[in-house]
């Protein structure tokens, strides 16, 4: 027997307000979707083609349904339009051009009617509830949250969070973990993205951040902001480190996070089953941060390489293993903790290191300024290594080497400078030879060194030049170390990190769009000035348009 929608004005409300609450949406929507549900129903009684419109009372259910039709003078659409006499019978004094509504009584749901009014006010409040899920948790991006695990598909983890659900990845999860439905588990909200199929919820139990908030749970003076972690590097369900610093010098970070007896730092340990965590004292000097980040191994000595953006580290043999940790771990933590790249060696293999470039040096030394072994070597003890800083350093730097004369100075200058100028005029012929133009000579910052390494590589012209990235341009290649985990690893980090054409020169990111944008000029030339030969044919136009 078919339900009359006008019989059971309290049952619509009762279903709205019913709907509403246990949703957590909006009555209104509610009601928005019950009154759309209502329209196709009348539009399949009445014709798709009328503009049916439905309005519920929120207040006393009553339900008004109506047609708006146009006035026109000559009716084209009898679903739509009305001439002036029908207009009249429906509201008095209607003229052309008015939109009137003409009262339709309220229809009767069959079971057809019925099943595709449950379904748009299904999909209404679905797509309601998802927008309330999305604008919930949106800002939450980087809190904790606790909720309980509902099925593990395909390895991940769909998490049941109360009002929605959320994904940790398989490689969100922390290794060897093994959750089961039922169980109640912590994680960081990383992500909240909307998609068509609702907000999807990205979680995380192997981030760094993970672990930094499980401590500020923990430790009262980080949640106070006394103590600050700066860094944290994690390699997940084995080990982790954590750079702090107290900002009240009464207050050891390390002490404090430990506690007493080990408990403060034990709590976070069982939330990450198990996973080891060293607690470094941050520094603002990157030597002694590294020194403390390598822990327990004792270094040696630590050299800055400011313009590889790396750091070697010496210790002694013993400590070799200790340093590197089992598969790189220990080194590779650090590196992650620090921001630079490690690289690990003994006091013998930097020892070796060393001899072999002083050697190098000084047969440079030799060949290039014609002078003995002994007067080369000196220079290179005293900290010279390239030509340029024989010819253009102060010369009191130069006679400040014990045996070195002011005539000396002079004359080992000006055969360095003339070494360079060899070298430039050597350069600037291999370059012609390879066919480089000299438009790309006119660049700035570029050398003839530079433009034969281009040259070499197949760019020649300014348009070759502007059609590469910076990166392709400049990025240093990451060099492989003996902490890498495998032959894979090499290989695959060797390949994400390939070298740019001029890498070997050290050039700034600064200076290398510099370069590329130079290049790039004369495209932007091209669109300001039209060809001559276009601007005489528009003269021309333009001229017979006139007479």
């Amino acid at each position: 027997m078919a339900n009359t929608i006008a019989a059971n004005k309290a049952e619509l409300l009762a279903i709205a307000n019913a709907v509403a609450a246990e949703k957590m949406i909006d009555k209104a929507i509610v009601i928005e979707a019950l009154e759309e549900a209502i329209q196709r129903a009348a539009r399949a009684r009445y014709g798709a083609e009328n503009d049916i419109r439905a309005k519920l009372d929120t207040q006393t259910g009553d339900l008004r349904l109506w047609r708006v039709v146009e006035v026109v003078e000559e009716v084209e659409d009898y679903f739509k339009q009305v001439d002036l006499k029908q207009a009249d019978k429906l509201q008095k004094g209607a003229v052309v051009g008015d939109f009137i509504v003409d009262p339709l009584p309220a229809v009767d749901l069959g079971r057809i009617d019925a099943q595709s009014a449950k379904q748009v006010i299904f999909q209404k409040v679905r797509d309601a509830e998802r927008e309330r899920q999305f604008e919930e948790f949106k800002d939450r991006t980087g809190e904790i949250i606790t909720g309980v695990v509902k099925s593990v598909e395909f390895g991940h983890v769909v998490v049941d969070l109360g009002r929605a659900e959320g994904v940790i990845r398989r490689d969100q999860q922390i290794p060897r973990e093994v959750v089961r439905g039922g169980d109640r588990v912590r994680a960081l909200i990383m992500k909240v993205q909307r998609e068509n199929r609702g907000p999807q919820i990205l979680l995380s139990r192997a981030h760094p951040d993970f672990m930094k908030k499980l401590f500020a749970q923990e430790v009262p003076e980080i949640y106070d902001g006394v103590i600050e972690i700066k860094a944290a590097a994690r390699d997940p369900g084995s080990r982790a480190k954590i750079g702090v610093i107290s900002h009240d010098s009464s207050i050891d970070p390390v002490g404090a996070c430990v506690g007493m007896k080990g408990s403060r730092v034990q709590a976070v340990v069982q939330e990450m089953q198990g996973e080891k965590i060293d607690i470094i004292p941050w520094s603002e000097d990157t030597a002694t941060f590294i020194v403390n980040a390598l822990q327990p191994a004792t270094v040696s000595r630590v050299v800055i390489d400011e313009e590889e953006g790396r750091i070697e580290v010496v210790v002694p043999d013993d400590q070799l293993s200790l340093a590197i940790g089992r598969r790189g771990q220990n080194v590779r933590l650090a590196s992650q903790l620090t921001g630079r790249g490690i690289d690990i060696m003994t006091e013998a293999e930097s020892s070796e290191k060393r001899q072999k470039e002083f050697v190098e040096r000084s047969e440079m030394f030799q060949q290039e300024l014609d002078v003995d072994e002994t007067l080369a070597q000196l220079l290179v003890a005293e900290g010279f290594s390239e030509l340029e800083e024989v010819a253009y350093v102060d010369p009191s730097e130069i006679a400040a080497i014990e045996g070195f004369d002011e005539g000396l100075v002079e004359e080992l200058q000006s055969r360095a400078q003339e070494a360079l100028d060899r070298r430039e005029e050597g350069n600037r012929t291999e370059r012609r030879e390879l066919g480089v133009e000299d438009a790309l000579a006119e660049l700035p910052i570029l050398t003839e060194a530079m433009l034969v390494v281009l040259g070499k590589a197949g760019i020649k012209t300014l348009d070759d030049l502007a059609d590469l990235a910076t990166d392709e341009l400049i990025q240093k290649a990451r060099e492989p170390r003996r902490n890498e985990r495998s032959d894979r690893e090499m290989r695959r980090n060797r390949t994400e990190d390939k070298a740019g054409v001029l890498a070997v020169f050290g050039l700034s990111e600064e200076q290398g769009n510099e370069i590329i944008m130079a290049a790039r000029a004369h495209w932007f030339d091209d669109e300001d000035s039209a060809p001559a030969s276009d601007i005489i044919e528009e003269d021309a136009v333009a001229a017979d348009d006139s007479q």
